[in-house]
């Protein structure tokens, strides 16, 4: 059995998609069983997050289980086969390992260096196993992870690379301010009382807000946060709960907005939040610009229109009059004028401006690079006899320009369009929902700004990365490596254990045996006996088996179990029976703590 991961996170995929691959709850449990119930997989376990959604599974058959764990992706996800499959990745054995250590790191979040994601991945290993859905692969894999997690934050300054996606939020919100002196004396508002919600509100009153309202769907949640949060020891906020009906009020009152919720659609409308902004403001939140500065707002903004559109080659440089071959002397040319149009070409002749063209051209003429119709090159001699009356009508044309315009009109870029500046938002939304809870036409609102999933995993894109990850990097493939050695060591007990049950097999039948021939043996001397046999067994296969543990740990060493069983013709139906019987401790619970 080999360890197999599908999945897809912000790393591969848009967050559009994600937001529609995303997986309540129950469809996680519904994925795990019928992953299990698969032919191909015998255990399985789902890591799902904001940003991630990935099934583990040790499979039997490499192409097999890749097909069944993206069709069961595809399925419990209502996101279509053909959608998924181009955002999707495989990881397998110890590339599937390195993974998962690495995500339990913070390498692979949003976030560098976020601790949250120990946490989620806690929570799936207790899913499997209260499932019965993790065996000993799965369990000693993700038990391993969290410790491999827990070494990086504390031997390394990891930590210091990232923060939690809820402290980067704000950060965002802020616009590079410190977010205490930003978030101090303001109202929020706290959309749902889950963990992400809980984590944003306490990371709230850390920051200095004055107030904090907590809105859920269960009374009795918010009402346990709010709580919390007034009884807190390190905190100086009133909090109090509200019901969800309450909240297109309680925006219009509110400085912050932030909502993290499991709802499957829009929590905030752009209506609702235009409404806020109104009732603050007193005048109607108008549509503005789009403030979002990713890249392919970036790309969208800077697409010339029309005709210029289609134009990407950047016009010539200005200073070229001083370069070496250039026929014409630009020196005096008015800055801003390209090679090929106005001054540059104001007042020459056919023959220099037939000259110009070479040079600008590299050494080819323009007038050379016409092709014969039935194919091949018209040489230069030949094209000037034919194009002379032609390329004189060109030459007189432009004359007449310069002579009538004083300068031949060229296409110049776009000049920037001035943009009117936004005004200061009134109410700051912070959306960590997948799905969405805030439309994100909120973007376009005046007196709002949104931050939300996907502008967080832009901001992301550009954030530096700590000297810390490169030894954290080092760790995590250490503990690849020493994973690895000891999953090929696993594989070997069962070969040993069922061998030193056939050895002691074979001293209680001597010893029966002997017993029949000196029926008069006391106790003493059969105990000395049976003893002495036993200790002759253990040092005969000491060594062997200590040995044979050692080199299976090695890369290459799967085949010494093998050797083993056929040196010694063990029954393979014991062996396999041995290995079983440890697989159902693990899914029984007795390894049920994570560490």
């Amino acid at each position: 059995m080999s360890l197999l991961v599908v999945g897809l996170s912000h790393r591969s995929a848009p967050v559009s998609v994600l937001e529609r691959a995303s997986l309540s709850v129950d469809a996680q449990v519904k994925l795990v069983q019928d992953t299990v119930a698969a032919e191909p997989a015998a255990e399985a376990a789902v890591l799902a997050t904001c940003n991630r959604i990935e099934l583990y599974a040790d499979v039997d058959k490499f192409h097999a289980g890749v097909s069944e764990l993206s069709t069961l992706l595809a399925q419990h996800s209502g996101v279509g086969l053909e959608e998924l499959t181009p955002y999707l990745y495989v990881h397998y054995e110890d590339r599937a390992v390195h993974h998962l250590f690495s995500v339990a790191c913070g390498l692979d979040s949003m976030v560098v260096g976020e601790g949250q994601i120990l946490g989620q991945i806690k929570d799936s290993l207790a899913r499997a196993q209260e499932l019965h859905t993790a065996g000993r692969l799965l369990n000693d894999l993700f038990q391993q992870a969290l410790r491999v997690g827990k070494r990086a934050h504390s031997e390394t300054g990891i930590d210091r690379a990232g923060q939690s996606l809820v402290t980067f939020g704000l950060e965002q919100l802020a616009a590079g301010g410190a977010v205490t002196d930003w978030a101090r004396g303001k109202k929020a508002l706290v959309i749902g009382a889950g963990s992400m919600s809980s984590l944003a509100a306490a990371t709230l009153a850390r920051a200095g807000v004055a107030e904090i309202v907590i809105a859920n769907r269960t009374q009795e949640r918010a009402e346990r946060l709010a709580q919390i949060l007034t009884e807190g020891d390190d905190t100086a906020v009133r909090a109090r709960a509200v019901a969800m009906s309450a909240v297109p009020d309680e925006l219009t009152r509110a400085d912050i907005a932030v909502s993290c919720t499991g709802a499957t659609g829009l929590v905030l409308t752009a209506e609702t939040i235009a409404a806020a902004v109104e009732g603050r403001t007193g005048a109607p939140a108008a549509e503005v610009a789009d403030d979002r500065t990713g890249a392919e707002a970036r790309r969208t903004a800077a697409k010339p229109a029309g005709k210029a559109e289609a134009r990407e080659t950047p016009l010539p440089p200005t200073t070229v009059g001083a370069e070496d071959g250039c026929p014409l002397d630009l020196a005096a040319v008015e800055p801003g004028f390209s090679l090929l149009g106005e001054s540059a070409v104001a007042g020459i002749d056919a023959a220099t401006l037939e000259q110009h063209g070479t040079w600008v051209d590299g050494g080819t003429s323009l007038l050379e690079r016409r092709r014969k119709p039935g194919g091949g090159t018209v040489d230069r001699r030949e094209h000037a006899e034919r194009a002379v009356e032609a390329d004189a009508e060109l030459i007189g044309a432009l004359a007449a320009t310069v002579a009538t315009a004083g300068r031949i009109p060229e296409l110049r870029k776009p000049e920037p369009v001035a943009v009117a500046p936004r005004p200061e938002p009134v109410l700051f939304v912070l959306d960590l929902a997948m799905p969405r809870d805030v439309d994100a036409a909120v973007h376009r609102l005046a007196g709002a700004r949104l931050v939300d999933i996907e502008s967080l995993a832009e901001a992301s894109a550009d954030a530096p990365m700590a000297a810390d990850v490169d030894q954290v990097r080092r760790i995590v493939a250490d503990e690849v490596a020493d994973f690895a050695a000891a999953q090929r060591a696993a594989h070997i007990t069962p070969t040993v254990v069922a061998l030193r049950t056939m050895a002691a097999d074979v001293v209680a039948g001597e010893i029966a045996r002997l017993e029949g021939r000196l029926p008069g043996l006391d106790d003493k001397h059969r105990a000395e006996i049976t003893q002495t046999v036993r200790r002759v067994v253990d040092k005969l296969l000491h060594a062997p088996t200590v040995r044979v543990k050692q080199l299976a740990a090695e890369p290459g060493g799967a085949g010494y179990a093998d050797a083993l069983r056929t040196l010694f013709d063990l029954d393979p139906e014991t062996v396999a029976s041995v290995s079983q019987a440890d697989d159902d401790s693990q899914k029984n619970g007795r390894n049920r703590g994570p560490a």
